[in-house]
């Protein structure tokens, strides 16, 4: 699997934006999620951010947060989505990044985790309840091992600190667009714009802006406003959810593919 650091580099020598969806692993079931994966690869996912259900989340907004109960009602868990992950992965061109909290990582072990997912063809890790001050211990050996850690930005970060992240992220950089959890906006924060801009005065790594896209309009205007990449969750989350699971797969497939030509328009 392609690194995300190249797929990015790719995406930029051909000036494109990537599109990064996010669905949730076992949500309606554990049985459609590789379906999911698949219809995303298809329909102009760049890359796929996959979150592991968690009972206690920190970032995740009420569509979310519904979507991991669910999923965790229905069963789902670390060893079975990692499972799933090795079945599905070899039949993908869209690098996975897994979405997960700190205990799970620690539970296991830092290196063992890192090891399991790399050979199972994840190609990077998000983990939102990670500092900066405790990064080190999980970004040293996955740079070793091959996994890339994408480190989240606040918008509410100094620009001492906001250099720190960025200068620690591998991948990308994960901005944060809004103050708060995932979920669907009716408008972006036309603030994006300057943290963008005050990120490229820091940094020469690629830029992916999550939390609140939900439509395709936003996903290109914060495209225009600089973005390397767009990070949409809560709006596929919610549209895989209702209706049967073909219907839910069918759907984020259209839209997927909505958001993708949105990005593709100068």
């Amino acid at each position: 699997m392609a690194a995300i650091s190249d797929c990015f580099a790719k995406l930029k020598q051909n000036q494109q934006c990537a599109l990064i969806p996010f669905i949730t692993a076992g949500d309606p079931n554990l049985e459609t999620t590789p379906l999911a994966l698949q219809a995303l690869a298809r329909n102009g996912a760049d890359m796929i951010e996959l979150g592991v259900p968690y009972s206690d989340p920190l970032a995740d907004g009420p569509v979310i947060q519904a979507a991991a109960t669910r999923a965790l009602e229905k069963g789902t868990t670390l060893d079975k989505v990692l499972a799933m992950l090795k079945q599905v992965i070899p039949s993908l061109n869209t690098p996975i990044i897994l979405f997960t909290y700190y205990n799970p990582i620690l539970n296991r072990g830092i290196e063992p985790f890192l090891r399991q997912i790399a050979e199972i063809g994840v190609a990077g890790l998000v983990v939102p309840d990670l500092p900066l001050e405790e990064a080190a211990n999980l970004l040293e050996p996955a740079q070793k091992i091959g996994i890339e850690v994408i480190l989240l930005i606040a918008p509410t970060s100094s620009s001492e600190r906001m250099a720190a992240i960025a200068r620690a992220s591998q991948g990308f950089i994960y901005l944060v667009s809004v103050t708060g959890v995932t979920g669907m906006r009716t408008k972006i924060q036309s603030r994006v714009s300057d943290l963008i801009l005050q990120l490229r005065d820091l940094t020469d790594k690629s830029i992916g802006v999550g939390f609140g896209i939900s439509k395709p309009e936003q996903a290109k205007q914060v495209k225009d406003w600089g973005a390397d990449g767009v990070i949409v969750g809560s709006a596929i989350v919610k549209q895989l959810a209702q209706g049967t699971p073909e219907q839910g797969v069918n759907a984020i497939a259209t839209y997927c593919g909505q958001l993708k030509d949105a990005l593709s328009k100068s």
